[in-house]
């Protein structure tokens, strides 16, 4: 298990899962601020929209223009088709559904298997590309109740990933165990008001993709459950650091 004080050599390299969220834009800065060399993948699944996509570009470009030093180990993107997965995987993200919770007590935004089949597909990827560790936003604080966003879960990833490719290979989850708060604050630790603001202008979180109101947290339609996670945690973070 890896934490966000978790001391790494200086010569290690990673491969970062993401999305173009918040999450991933923090864990983002995490991984560049801790390790060498720095790539980052996403997922077209066939998303109900493509919002996201474009949030991913953006973030990339921010960090470049105003975090030089990071900029300089930021390496490649690359975006995996998973298109079939998305439509076998039908869900609210994938489909248009109405977002409500299900008998089996999940919400309907759950992507069955989803970071199952992302941890699979990166480390393939860091496995050719020569990175020991992949980063993933995976929180088991504030979260849906998803089962495979559990570090249980992630942990068992791990092991399998490690004996099919018969290699180390560890997957970081720096979010693991904060809320959405303390997922604030850490930004702000590692870039301050720029890379919170990068955040709040450039990240996308809301599953409506809802970019039209610009709220204090950043864009949203307000009311779908990642729209609530975030605004709480923006609220609970500025009264915290007020």
């Amino acid at each position: 298990m890896t934490d966000t004080s978790t001391p790494i050599p200086a010569t290690r390299s990673a491969l970062v899962l993401f999305s173009g969220g918040q999450d991933s834009a923090t864990c983002l800065a995490w991984a560049l601020d801790r390790y060498d060399r720095v790539e980052t993948v996403g997922f077209d699944y066939g998303q109900r929209h493509h919002v996201e996509m474009q949030a991913r570009e953006r973030v990339r470009d921010g960090v470049r223009r105003h975090f030089p030093s990071w900029g300089g180990k930021l390496g490649t993107d690359s975006v995996i088709d998973l298109s079939g997965y998305g439509a076998i995987a039908d869900s609210a993200l994938t489909s248009d559904r109405a977002i409500e919770m299900e008998a089996s007590g999940l919400p309907s935004t759950f992507v069955p298997g989803r970071n199952l089949v992302f941890l699979t597909v990166a480390s393939a990827l860091a496995y050719r590309a020569g990175h020991g560790v992949l980063v993933g936003g995976m929180c088991e604080t504030d979260y849906s109740g998803y089962p495979d966003c559990r570090r249980e879960t992630i942990d068992a990833m791990q092991t399998a990933l490690g004996l099919g490719l018969d290699t180390r290979l560890e997957i970081a989850t720096p979010l693991m165990h904060l809320d959405k708060a303390q997922t604030w604050a850490l930004a702000d630790r590692l870039g301050g008001t720029v890379l919170t603001g990068l955040i709040e202008e450039d990240s996308h979180t809301c599953y409506r993709g809802e970019r039209g109101q610009r709220h204090d947290w950043g864009y949203g339609c307000g009311d779908c459950p990642a729209c609530e996670l975030r605004a709480r945690g923006h609220a609970e973070w500025k009264a915290g650091s007020a």
